[in-house]
């Protein structure tokens, strides 16, 4: 399945994806990232076949520097 997101064509079918290491099998809140071409994707690991967000490659190290930085800590 291929969708257009943000000026990016992302062909769904190639994406393997994968959730951090310090994921359990007993954890239940966890998501999944893919790197497809200049996409990155995130989903909801309970539901594989659910929505798919699409983030391009700024987006995706706005958000990692934000993390890092502690811009989302409560």
């Amino acid at each position: 399945m291929e969708v257009e997101v943000k000026g990016l064509r992302v062909d769904l079918s190639r994406a393997v994806w994968r959730k951090s290491s310090q994921s359990g099998p007993n954890c239940d809140n966890c998501v999944e990232v893919a790197f497809v071409d200049d996409a990155i994707l995130l989903r909801d690991s309970k539901h594989p076949d659910g929505s798919v967000l699409v983030f391009t490659q700024a987006e995706w190290d706005a958000f990692v520097a934000g993390a890092k930085d502690g811009e989302f800590d409560l």
